[in-house]
């Protein structure tokens, strides 16, 4: 390759004579190129000032492009008349198409001497080295390539846009990836782009099957979604999603025990579910590094992939060599980061330890959570899962047990429910208030759903809310699996 195959300067003094001209088609041409697509620093240079002046909202003209530039000292006039003799185009596109190409090869040469440096120079482990090349491959073909620092004048008008997105909402209290509960959207607004939230709680307090009642949600809205089952096979974990869509029970789904109208819409509900935008990963073992690795090809081939789940944090892999409680730091501190390289929320669920089953308020605290100390101070949101039903059922159980042992004669007064009520304790919100939830658990469908009735010990600061449940029947829209 020569170096006139990673560069064309007729072709980028053609486009910013074009913009010059014809400054209305620049709004359409800011989202396909970057300043650092231009090969010349003073084309570089000439777009930034046409950034700097849309956002300013002031004409992008020959005299306030020399205006912007004399400011910094970096205007030179035999360029600008370099520009405007050049002749305008009618397929902009086409050449802006030329010079991205050349800009991707740039930067691939950039890549293969950072390869080089810290393969030999560095004496990188080579798991990190392909980290770091995975890593700059997804930003170089996402177009995601950032300056070390952002000015105040960009924050600002970054910040004004995104008000201006939430206004343009209706001032909608959903801003992120809706949870699929209603008052719990209204506590957290929705898994925000980039948070990594932690859902934790002690086993068989229903953590997995609250996970998947938001993925349930988010599949029949025609949202993506990543799972990686560390715990089951994926064919467990279609039958519960199954079970939740159809309202058929999961033990009659386990054993095939179906009547006429549960074998139909089991039929439907697989007819959607071949279409369904998720995708499963159901390896056993997997570290960190293979799990990022994977997720942003994934995310690469899918843009539509809108939250990723981990099921769970404590059996995924280490990468060797390290304590334990270092190899837990390593995965909370790269999911956190995974989950603002790719701009989606990533949710991992959490074991507790059993050191709070000895208190007698046995609803799950911060320092709970397994290898806390970094999981908590890497998510943006936790989330404890939390049934008191389970614990009454335990301690009957002890008691029968006890009074069996004495040869006395034992009557239960537990009384098993249909539905048990379940709370979702926010115990940490990095960008909203913390509180709990009132949700309704529904045992043989391994489904929770809202609370009945919003206001009767929900507690909240919220108030006027609307009643809305969250299991969610199938319709008509498209969805598709993929087992990875």
């Amino acid at each position: 390759m020569t170096e006139n195959n990673l560069y064309n300067l007729t072709f980028e003094k053609s486009i910013l004579s074009s913009i010059i001209f014809e400054p209305r088609q620049f709004d359409e041409l800011e989202s396909m190129l970057k300043y650092d697509d231009f090969y010349l620093p003073a084309h570089q240079d000439i777009y930034k000032a046409m950034v700097s002046l849309t956002r300013k909202d002031e004409p992008i003209d020959e005299e306030f492009i020399k205006k912007e530039l004399s400011k910094q000292k970096k205007f030179d006039e035999s360029i600008m008349l370099d520009i405007l003799s050049a002749n305008p185009i009618a397929n902009i596109k086409a050449y802006v198409n030329e010079i991205k190409d050349k800009s991707l090869k740039r930067h691939l040469l950039t890549l293969t001497t950072e390869i080089k440096r810290v393969t030999l120079e560095e004496e990188l482990p080579a798991d990190e080295v392909v980290n770091l090349v995975e890593k700059k491959l997804y930003e170089i073909t996402q177009d995601s390539q950032t300056s070390d620092f952002k000015d105040s004048p960009t924050v600002t008008f970054d910040t004004m846009e995104y008000i201006k997105e939430m206004k343009a909402r209706g001032n909608s209290t959903l801003v992120g990836v809706d949870t699929g509960y209603n008052e719990l959207n209204k506590m957290t607004t929705g898994f925000g782009k980039g948070d990594l939230v932690i859902i934790a709680a002690r086993p068989a307090m229903g953590k997995t099957s609250f996970v998947l009642n938001t993925v349930n949600n988010l599949i029949n809205k025609g949202k993506g979604v990543a799972f990686f089952s560390l715990e089951m096979p994926a064919e467990q974990l279609m039958l519960r999603l199954l079970s939740i869509q159809t309202s058929i029970f999961l033990q009659k789904l386990r054993v095939g025990d179906l009547n006429d109208d549960e074998w139909s819409r089991l039929t439907g509900a697989i007819d959607h579910m071949n279409k369904a935008k998720l995708f499963v990963d159901d390896q056993g073992s997997i570290n960190i590094n293979q799990l990022r690795s994977k997720l942003r090809k994934l995310k690469n081939q899918h843009p539509e992939i809108e939250v990723a789940v981990i099921d769970y944090l404590q059996i995924m892999a280490g990468t060797g060599g390290k304590d334990r409680h270092l190899e837990v730091s390593e995965m909370s501190r790269g999911l956190k980061m995974l989950a603002r390289e790719l701009g989606i929320p990533i949710i991992a669920l959490s074991q507790l330890n059993r050191g709070l089953e000895s208190r007698n308020d046995k609803r799950p605290m911060l320092s709970d959570i397994r290898e806390s100390g970094s999981i908590e101070q890497d998510a943006d949101i936790i989330l404890f899962v939390y049934r008191d039903d389970v614990y009454l059922y335990k301690e009957e159980k002890e008691r029968e047990k006890a009074a069996k042992a004495d040869g006395k004669e034992f009557t239960s007064t537990y009384v098993e429910k249909e539905e048990e009520e379940a709370e979702i304790i926010i115990g940490k919100q990095r960008n909203g208030p913390t509180g709990h939830v009132k949700l309704m658990f529904q045992k043989k469908l391994t489904r929770f759903v809202d609370a009945p009735a919003y206001g009767k010990g929900i507690e909240t600061v919220f108030e006027n809310v609307d009643t809305r449940s969250a299991s969610v029947d199938v319709g008509n829209d498209s969805i598709s699996m993929s087992i990875l």
